[in-house]
């Protein structure tokens, strides 16, 4: 079906369309599939995204196409998508402020979902009620393979950023980026807005310091190969990362996938790293056979050690 049709989702009347556009054109996926998705995952989904300011990355030509980001979505948004106003972080264009959604609701999702925003990308603040930014709530470490580096390198440095992370009490949970690395996070309590970033770099710093040949800190490419980068520099308040459960624009329409640390033990010691790709069908059995791996409203929050 081309044209556009109006569907009730959670109560909501939506008005959706084109839903036999195939977006994923490597696995025949559709913008139907990506709604169902959206909709399906939406109780282990939607946690994460709670309070968060969302920015899309738009597909409406799927994968193949071209892609914008997107975080002034308020002003397409329907009357009952939650909105908030932040400032713009180094605005060179004379607009003080972004005019961004919050998705809180199954058709929330659904809506994002017709908009072929195929990927959720949410900061590591939430904001209050008044709609101010709060401080940061999150640590995050984004591991990027470069050059003949992959999961499997990637694995054997998550298990050293888990126990470090251990050791100064917080409590770390991991996903998949749904692409080439992964991520690991704590819940935290933060001195200030860049406390998350000082710590993260001075972490990154460490592990680099310790195996320079495996780990790097700094971005420069040349200094890539071989090694895994710790993007410490995604704590930046103004900086986003793809959310958990969100799928990524990837050709097989994988999904940032929240895993065990198990299943990094496992590859770390020699498992197929290719057991860490997941598809939407394979994510949904997950959250049926073991709920929500990243829990981390359960999970312990710690302060964050000052450097």
């Amino acid at each position: 079906m081309t044209g556009k049709q109006r569907v009730e989702i959670d109560g909501r009347q939506l008005s959706v369309s084109n839903l036999e556009k195939v977006l994923f054109p490597e696995v025949t996926f559709t913008k139907a599939r990506v709604i169902d998705y959206n909709v399906r995952i939406a109780p282990v989904l939607l946690p994460h995204l709670a309070g968060r300011p969302v920015t899309f990355t738009r597909w409406p030509d799927g994968v193949e196409g071209q892609k914008f980001f997107e975080k002034n979505s308020a002003r397409h948004a329907p009357e009952w998508v939650r909105r908030v106003t932040i400032p713009s972080p180094g605005s060179s264009t004379g607009r003080e402020t972004l005019d961004m959604v919050i998705l809180e609701s199954v058709a929330d999702l659904a809506w994002a979902a017709n908009l072929a925003a195929l990927e959720l990308h949410v900061p590591q603040w939430q904001v209050d009620d008044e709609g101010r930014a709060a401080l940061p709530d999150l640590l995050v470490l984004d591991l990027d393979p470069g050059p003949d580096t992959g999961l499997a390198e990637c694995c054997a440095l998550a298990e050293r950023l888990g126990a470090r992370l251990e050791d100064d009490g917080l409590d770390p949970v991991v996903k998949t980026s749904g692409s080439k690395g992964m991520q690991v996070y704590a819940p935290i309590e933060s001195a200030d807005r860049e406390h998350p970033s000082r710590y993260a770099k001075a972490l990154a710093q460490e592990l680099s310091a310790q195996t320079p040949d495996d780990v790097v800190w700094r971005m420069e490419k040349v200094l890539r190969p071989g090694k895994v980068l710790i993007d410490w520099s995604q704590n930046n308040p103004a900086k986003t990362t793809v959310a958990p459960y969100s799928l990524r624009a990837r050709p097989g329409a994988t999904v940032s996938t929240p895993i065990g640390w198990d299943e990094v033990d496992a590859v770390r010691e020699g498992a197929d790293p290719a057991t860490l790709r997941f598809t939407t069908d394979e994510v949904l059995a997950r959250v049926e056979e073991y709920g929500d791996l990243f829990d981390v409203a359960g999970a312990r929050r710690a302060p964050l050690p000052e450097v």
